[in-house]
C-alpha cells in the first residue's frame, strides 16, 4: 500500500490524519465461500486545521465509510486514524453531521434533552449550567431556545439539520464530519445551511471533511478536494486547482456530467459503464474498464498517487506518464 498522505500541510501539523485506511466486509456467500469485500483500500489523507477537505465520487466510492471510519463507527482492519498526533478515542474531538435529519434524531427526545446529553456525558458544564449551554448551542445554529422543549418531528428540515450541527458542537470538537448535510434539503435551504456551518467554521476555528455526490456544493465549502473511486483516492488538490485542471479521466467525467450543458457544446455523456463490485475489483487501476484513456499497462499494474503538480497528486499513469514527459522536455 502506498504510505503517500495527500493534502499534509507543508508546517503545521494536521488535525487529523488517515494512514493508509483498510476496510473490508464479508460480502454475500458464492461458491460456499463468502467474498471480502474492501471497501476502504489503502486511503490516506491530511486535513490542516481550519480547512474543509470536500470528498466526492460516485455510490459505493467508499466516502460515507470513510467517514464512519474517522468517528469510530467502523472498525479499520489496518492502517491509522490520528487526531492532533495521538491515537486516542475520537468521540469527543471528532463528531458527524449525518444526511438524514429525521432519522439521526430520538423522536421521543425533546430538543433540549438530545443538546443536553453530550453536555453531560463528557462533563463539560456543571450540572446547573447545561440548561444555559442548550440555549447557547441553538442561538449559534440560529434557532429560537423556545424549540428546546419541540421533538424533532415538530421541526421542518431545515430546523432539524441546524439541531443536528447543534449536537455536532456540543462536544467542543476540533473536527466535524459531515456526511451529505445538505442533499435533503431544497437549494434555499442549502445554501442557509452551507453558510451557518461556514460562519461556525470560523468562529471555532473547526476542521471538516464534507462529503456530497453534489460537486457544486462541494466546490461552494471547500478549500480542498479528494476525489474517491473504489475505496481509494485517485486525485487530490486546492479545490481551484481541481475544478479548473481535473488530471485523473474519473474526475474529468464527475465533472463533465455535473456541469451544466452547453448548448454550442451538446450533451455531455455519462461515465460509461458502471462502478466495479468492491468484492471483485478489476486487476490494475480499478477505473480501466471505464476509461477512455485507458492503455494495456492499466490493467496490469497497481497504481498509487503520485505527484502531478504543486499540491496535486494524481493515481493515473497516463497522466503520470504525460508529466514525467513534460518535466523532461522543460
Amino acid at each position: 500500500m502506498s504510505t503517500a498522505t495527500p493534502l499534509q500541510p507543508a508546517q503545521a501539523e494536521p488535525v487529523l490524519e488517515v494512514k493508509d485506511a483498510v476496510v473490508t466486509f464479508k460480502g454475500r456467500r458464492a461458491l460456499g465461500k463468502r467474498a471480502v469485500v474492501r471497501a476502504l483500500d489503502g486511503v490516506s489523507l491530511a486535513l490542516p486545521r481550519g480547512a474543509t477537505l470536500g470528498i466526492v465520487g460516485e455510490s459505493g466510492s467508499g466516502k460515507s465509510t470513510l467517514a464512519r471510519s474517522v468517528v469510530g463507527l467502523e472498525q479499520l482492519q489496518s492502517g491509522s486514524i490520528t487526531v492532533l498526533g495521538a491515537d486516542r478515542a475520537r468521540g469527543r474531538a471528532v463528531q458527524m453531521i449525518f444526511q438524514d435529519s429525521l432519522n439521526s434524531l430520538n423522536p421521543q427526545r425533546s430538543i433540549g434533552s438530545t443538546l443536553a446529553e453530550p453536555v453531560l456525558i463528557h462533563k463539560l458544564r456543571p450540572r446547573n449550567q447545561v440548561r444555559n449551554r442548550v440555549t447557547e448551542l441553538l442561538e449559534t445554529v440560529g434557532l429560537s431556545p423556545d424549540l428546546a422543549s419541540r421533538r424533532p418531528l415538530q421541526l421542518s428540515g431545515g430546523q432539524r439539520q441546524r439541531v443536528n450541527i447543534a449536537r455536532a458542537l456540543a462536544t467542543e470538537p476540533k473536527v466535524i464530519i459531515a456526511d451529505e448535510p445538505t442533499s435533503a434539503l431544497d437549494v434555499s435551504l442549502r445554501g442557509q445551511v452551507l453558510n451557518l456551518l461556514r460562519a461556525v467554521q470560523r468562529e471555532q476555528d473547526l476542521s471538516y471533511i464534507f462529503i456530497s455526490h453534489d460537486l457544486g456544493v462541494v466546490g461552494q465549502i471547500s478549500d480542498l478536494v479528494a476525489v474517491m473511486y473504489a475505496g481509494r483516492i485517485v486525485e487530490t488538490a486546492p479545490r481551484a486547482e481541481i475544478y479548473r485542471r481535473p488530471r485523473h479521466p474519473y474526475t474529468q467525467a464527475l465533472l463533465g456530467a455535473a456541469a451544466k450543458p452547453d448548448p454550442r457544446r451538446g450533451r455531455v455523456a455519462p461515465i460509461p459503464g458502471e462502478p466495479p463490485s468492491p468484492a471483485d475489483p478489476p486487476s490494475g487501476c480499478s477505473f480501466h474498464p471505464r476509461c477512455p484513456q485507458a492503455l494495456p499497462a492499466c490493467a496490469e499494474n497497481d497504481v498509487f498517487l503520485e505527484p502531478a503538480g504543486p499540491d496535486h497528486m494524481v493515481a493515473c499513469p497516463v497522466v503520470l506518464s504525460l508529466v514525467e514527459r513534460g518535466s523532461r522536455s522543460a
